[in-house]
């Protein structure tokens, strides 16, 4: 057996005790901290406190109880360095073989209500990150142990082998960096957004833990695993949804998914959203989410086929019977009615998300993240709008107070939509999207093919200015009757007058909605 003795000093004590008894039946001396040698020793394990190894009591209030270089000289000490090992025989120090550490609860006091920074600063763990380290940094003495996952198999090894294998140690060491990393980024993380309003730094940890493994990445050929960004925030998203049915979610599925219920948190009147790749290809607004679905799904009749469907209202049985006759992957909803878990449970591989508090106003902020090979882009969300009070009204006929309202319809769901993009909008519905486009010519081209005779009478809404006039030439050809865009073209003059040649009004709101 070539561990001897044992340091153990944890805050999370799940499955400690019988770990603990496997090590001590196996004839390794244990040593422990305050509340967890209480712990043990009320198990019926006999141990001996830090204090007994280091002649010097745990002091100010528990912030010093490890910091000792009896403990540090026994964890670092190289046994294969003559050097090293005159010197621990010399001051009679214990080499230390396996820390057991794991650190305070930081992570979980901040989601706590109405914590005091006085708290939170005390759960700010020192001495454990420094065991960690110290026991990670010589791993191939000293195994290290982080997570009470690990627990049987380390036991499981001890007790074949007498020993891990240097593999085993290599691993237990990386996850032991990884967890006072993640630990460091939580706090700092934290304390930025407590301390100060900045929200790119210089210097920027992101922290994420595995909440899934999948199948496989966008295909086959790749694989893929999905992480929750940690701290966990508390705004209903795709991280935080409850799988109520189905299949595991796939890649696809949950970038699908995001785009899905961003998108329904725009509206507060009863809403569907429709997503396929990562885009919409209907949105509808109504009195009743039947109807809702209704307007969306009539926007285009075969591209939900096998797609990801959100609602900010509770499904019921009548919305269930409709989306039963249709192939879909994913329904999200902030919750679904017994009858329509009865009617869905009948389609086992459709996944149904329930995401609480969907069905409320959501305020939110934040900043999100893209990656690129070797790097991150980082940017605040889109979700600033200006005031349609800050519109400008640019040609002869003016909008109606109906198409006003439509406009603002338009523009939450033209944001949405990869870009280039255009589309068409009756009163809180729309009639036709077009968008992933190079040329936003070809986006509305495609979208009127698609809408067909649902064009006419129409609102019309780009996610950017019109760079010819081209695309208002297609869209008064379709019968549009009025347009919003950006504006901000150098061509805007000219693409002002072909609005006024067709009799079409036209506003810029001054905002440009790309979406890459």
């Amino acid at each position: 057996m070539n561990v001897k003795r044992a340091l153990i000093s944890v805050y999370d004590k799940g499955g400690l005790a019988n770990f603990v008894k496997g090590l001590y039946k196996l004839g390794i001396e244990i040593f422990s901290t305050g509340g967890t040698a209480s712990n043990l020793q009320k198990a019926g394990i006999k141990i001996k406190e830090i204090s007994d190894v280091t002649g010097f009591p745990e002091i100010l209030d528990g912030r010093v109880k490890t910091l000792h270089p009896i403990i540090h000289a026994g964890i670092l000490a190289k046994r294969n360095k003559k050097e090293h090992m005159e010197i621990i025989k010399k001051h009679e120090i214990g080499t230390i073989d396996l820390l057991v550490c794991n650190l305070y609860p930081f992570e979980k006091t901040i989601k706590k209500q109405n914590v005091s920074m006085e708290e939170i600063i005390e759960n700010i763990d020192i001495g454990g990150p420094t065991l960690i380290r110290a026991a990670a940094k010589n791993y191939q003495d000293v195994i290290v142990v982080t997570n009470k996952n690990q627990y049987n198999d380390v036991l499981k090894y001890l007790k074949l082998k007498g020993k891990l294998s240097i593999k085993e140690k290599e691993k237990l060491a990386i996850d032991a960096f990884s967890h006072t990393a993640q630990y460091d980024s939580i706090i700092s993380n934290y304390l930025r957004k407590k301390w100060t309003n900045d929200i790119l730094p210089d210097i920027n940890s992101i922290s994420m833990r595995k909440i899934q493994a999948m199948r496989y990445g966008e295909n086959p050929h790749q694989k893929g695993a999905f992480y929750r960004s940690l701290p966990e925030i508390y705004e209903p998203c795709i991280s935080n949804a409850i799988k109520l049915q189905g299949k595991e979610l796939s890649f696809n599925n949950i970038l699908d998914g995001d785009c899905a219920i961003e998108c329904v948190k725009e509206f507060e009147e009863p809403t569907c959203v429709i997503i396929k790749h990562s885009t919409p290809c209907g949105i509808a607004s109504a009195s009743n989410l039947l109807q809702a679905w209704k307007d969306a799904y009539a926007t285009d009749t075969y591209s939900p086929f096998g797609g990801i469907i959100s609602f900010n209202r509770a499904i019921g049985k009548d919305i269930a019977e409709e989306l039963s006759n249709l192939f879909l992957e994913v329904i999200i909803a902030p919750n679904f009615t017994k009858e329509a878990r009865d009617i869905f449970r009948k389609k086992k591989n459709l996944r149904l998300l329930k995401l609480k508090g969907l069905d409320k106003k959501i305020p939110r902020k934040g900043i999100i993240f893209r990656s690129v090979i070797g790097g991150f882009l980082s940017q605040e969300r889109d979700i600033i709008s200006k005031n349609k009070n800050e519109w400008n009204i640019v040609t002869e006929m003016k909008p109606t107070e109906k198409e006003l309202k439509s406009m603002e319809f338009a523009v939450k769901c033209v944001k949405h939509v990869k870009s280039n993009s255009v589309l068409f909008v009756k009163g809180t519905h729309t009639v036709a999207i077009g968008g992933g486009q190079t040329a936003r010519v070809d986006a509305a081209w495609i979208a009127i093919n698609k809408g067909k005779d649902n064009i006419k009478g129409s609102i019309m809404a780009s996610d950017a200015f019109f760079p010819f006039r081209d695309g208002i030439d297609v869209a008064a050809e379709a019968g549009v009757k009025a347009i919003i865009q950006a504006g901000g073209s150098i061509r805007d003059n000219e693409v002002i007058e072909a609005a006024n040649e067709h009799g079409i009004a036209m506003v810029l709101s001054g905002q440009r909605y790309f979406r890459h």
